[in-house]
């Protein structure tokens, strides 16, 4: 069980979208129901579901944290509800489960999404009727827990696809909030820059003020920030820690980018010599032009160039797919 202090509930933004977000959370915090947290990689979804927890009326009981991805699907109900002695190879002794940790306070479950279907069903029973089995066990157990639910799935959509239980969903839903990404944020992106840069100099143990050159603040503010908040702290603490003046003037925002690999030429094409009657050719090049430069930009992964494209992941590869010989002249 993760401990929370004072700090661990704190939030930096000032935008009007933040702050809105903010004070939507604040007002589902006094309200007592499940709830679910939908929001992109490195947004702070765990942060949201800790003041969620701080706000409410079990602020002085246990916060308790669950990450669904980290473990195998066949280890997550023992987890959850714990296990008796010899309930399965390995089960040396009794084990209290995560429900029982957070009994009067709240259990933060991370990537809800990727809960198998039968553990869901001891889930809706836990909401529902407050009681569960631990593994290996027939004895039922009474549990006050309020549960907060976090992912970037589609959930009604995983529920259409038969791998999401429609019960759990409807009492999971009580409130959904929505954690904006850093780049609707925009007034937001300096001021968190400056935050983590200043921590950084105190971690270094350096006493001068850092600054960003005004090169390096437009292209923080104009990035488009595929993983968030975490990304742009990542960035930031890697641009002060091989600083030495003072003054951030450049920042890699890949690290995985290859200083040694033919770098391909980042001007767009231009469509004015092409004929008009050639519309078909023309719409290809320009499809092709920005898979290659959206690619690019996010480091080669199609899964953040599908998003800065404004493109599902589905269409995008379709569209990497129907052009694959032209693009894999770039390999």
């Amino acid at each position: 069980m993760k401990e929370y202090s004072a700090s661990a509930k704190e939030a930096l933004g000032e935008s009007e979208v933040f702050l809105d977000f903010q004070q939507h959370l604040s007002r589902a915090a006094k309200v007592n129901r499940p709830m679910l947290i939908i929001g992109e990689r490195g947004t702070g979804k765990e942060l949201a579901a800790s003041r969620l927890h701080f706000l409410s009326e079990r602020w002085d009981k246990p916060f308790v944290t669950m990450n669904c991805a980290s473990l195998p699907p066949g280890l997550i109900e023992s987890e959850l509800f714990g296990h008796e002695a010899g309930a399965f190879t390995g089960a040396s002794g009794r084990r209290k489960g995560r429900f029982e940790e957070a009994d009067g306070g709240t259990l933060f479950l991370d990537e809800i999404g990727l809960i198998p279907m039968e553990v869901q069903e001891k889930i809706l029973r836990a909401v529902e009727y407050g009681t569960f089995e631990r593994v290996g066990s027939s004895y039922t157990h009474e549990v006050d827990v309020r549960i907060i639910g976090a992912t970037n799935d589609d959930l009604p959509a995983k529920c259409e696809q038969g791998k999401f239980k429609e019960d759990l969903l409807d009492r999971l839903s009580f409130e959904v909030l929505f954690v904006p990404p850093l780049r609707v944020r925009e007034e937001d992106i300096l001021l968190l820059a400056f935050h983590f840069a200043a921590r950084m100099n105190r971690e270094l143990g350096r006493s001068d003020d850092i600054t960003f050159s005004d090169d390096i603040i437009d292209k923080m503010v104009s990035f488009h920030w595929p993983g968030n908040v975490r990304q742009l702290k990542n960035v930031v603490e890697r641009a002060v820690y091989t600083c030495s003046d003072g003054l951030i003037k450049e920042v890699k925002l890949d690290p995985f980018e290859n200083p040694f690999r033919e770098k391909i030429p980042d001007e767009a094409i231009t469509t004015a010599d092409i004929p008009i009657e050639n519309y078909k050719t023309a719409m290809k090049e320009l499809e092709i032009d920005f898979i290659r430069r959206a690619l690019k930009k996010c480091g080669g992964k199609q899964k953040d160039a599908a998003e800065m494209m404004q493109l599902t992941y589905d269409q995008f590869r379709g569209l990497y797919r129907k052009y694959s010989d032209e693009l894999a002249e770039d390999d």
